[in-house]
């Protein structure tokens, strides 16, 4: 959807920015949703990094998107979506997938780097589903979910027609729905929709099962060549993202879900096996109406939910 149009440069813009496991992006995008052609840029972040080196590359992609900018270009507002969990009132991080940023000030970095005050930080699933719900797959529902399966597992909930925060900002952490109970004291992981069915976790599996393959591109080849750990491995993260969707039906009475990320595009039929396993699993008979709908903006999707922070502030909790 990029646009290199004048009329798109004349109007209010956002300085969007999303920060993930695996890397950060920003862009500028307008008040119809479109990102501004050669605005987008991302660097990586990564789990093995330092704090010191993930606040870089979160610095260097705000200077970069900022420098180009088209000229006169009017930035009403930065909107961050981070994954979480995220402290709304002292604008904090603390990414699960991201262990070196603890209690993180992003709201401050950001704020000072881009010397525009005040940025809107929020959880990165409700951005997907803002993203969804406004120029997306989700346009008309009013109770709703919008989900990504990549690095980790987020989402976002809208219920009747309002997008839901929280006590805290975190509501929508989908990822981590217990699916299975476990037998030890305290927190694991491992038992989480996002522990069992995030792409790493699945390619790990596989790797235990004996599967020789090293990445989600890998294990989607792996399944189209009806490798049987491959296959397996698949419908592993189908049935566990089926469980953990039918979940969330049974409380909020869902009408539709998107889902995005990296890894939902393993193999065109995730989206089938996803649907059958929610029909299977359901403990209600009105759970096997939900609409379960491929994200209409691709990769593009969480800048457009951070810009909408700004943009479509009206619908926020």
């Amino acid at each position: 959807m990029p646009q290199n149009d004048t009329v798109a440069f004349a109007r209010p813009l956002a300085l969007a920015i999303d920060v993930g496991g695996t890397k950060v992006e920003a862009a500028l995008v307008d008040d119809r949703a479109r990102l501004i052609e050669g605005t987008r840029h991302r660097a990586p972040t990564g789990a093995e990094n330092s704090a010191e080196a993930i606040a870089d590359a979160v610095g260097r992609v705000i200077d970069q998107t900022l420098a180009s900018a088209p000229t006169g270009a009017r930035i009403d507002g930065t909107g961050i979506g981070c994954a979480g969990p995220i402290d709304l009132g002292r604008g904090t991080v603390s990414p699960l997938n991201l262990a070196a940023w603890r209690g993180f000030p992003l709201a401050d970095l950001v704020a000072e780097r881009s010397g525009i005050p005040d940025p809107v930080l929020r959880l990165d699933g409700l951005c997907i589903l803002l993203a969804e719900h406004w120029a997306g797959a989700l346009q008309g529902y009013r109770t709703a979910m919008g989900m990504v399966v990549s690095t980790g597992i987020g989402g976002g909930l809208l219920v009747e027609g309002r997008l839901v925060g929280g006590r805290s900002g975190n509501a929508g952490h989908v990822g981590q729905l217990q699916l299975h109970t476990h037998g030890g004291g305290g927190r694991d992981l491992s038992i989480t929709l996002e522990g069992i069915a995030a792409g790493p976790r699945i390619v790990a599996w596989a790797k235990e099962q004996g599967w020789r393959g090293d990445t989600g591109e890998d294990l989607g080849a792996a399944y189209r060549a009806n490798d049987p750990i491959a296959v397996a491995a698949v419908r592993r993260c189908a049935r566990a993202v089926g469980e953990g969707i039918a979940s969330v039906c049974a409380l909020v009475d869902l009408e539709a879900v998107a889902i995005g990320g990296g890894f939902s595009r393993v193999t065109p039929d995730l989206f089938d096996l996803i649907r059958e396993a929610i029909a299977d699993v359901a403990p209600l008979d009105t759970i096997a109406g939900v609409q379960i709908l491929p994200s209409a903006l691709s990769d593009e999707g969480p800048l457009i939910g951070a810009a909408g922070l700004i943009h479509r502030a009206d619908l926020l909790p």
